[in-house]
Parts: C-alpha cells; structure tokens; sequence
C-alpha cells in the first residue's frame, strides 16, 4: 500500500502536465519570495503612496470663499 501511494506522488507532477510541456529549473527561496510576498507589497505601498498624494487635503485659500462648496 505505501510502495503504491510513493509510487503515484512520484509520477503525480508528471500526470497533471499538459502534452508536450516542458518546464523549466525550479525558483530559488528568494527568487520566491521576492516575486510572491516582496514584489506585491511594494506594489501596494507604491500605489497607495501615489493614491495619497494626488487624494490628499488641498490647503484652502482665504479669499476663494464659494456658497456651493461650503457652509456657514
């Protein structure tokens, strides 16, 4: 029973490929991990640092005093 279920998880990656595939070396642990955890957070932070600046609090000016855009 083990010989069967070792022998099946060896052939498994084989199995489950596509007809005429052939892949190539596997990636390093930091190859990994900077395309799978670094790259997406810098993204984020890239992109919310840019949303934050161009949303952010605009300074008022003093004498641009409209009835439309504020209330007394």
């Amino acid at each position: 029973m083990i010989k069967t279920l070792s022998q099946v998880a060896v052939l498994s990656p084989r199995i489950n490929q596509e007809p005429g595939a052939m892949p190539g070396e596997g990636l390093t642990a930091l190859q990994t991990f900077t395309y799978f955890v670094a790259a997406p957070i810098g993204l984020f932070l890239g992109i919310s640092l840019i949303v934050w600046a161009l949303t952010g609090e605009k300074k008022k000016s003093a004498s641009s005093s409209s009835v439309i855009t504020s209330i007394e």
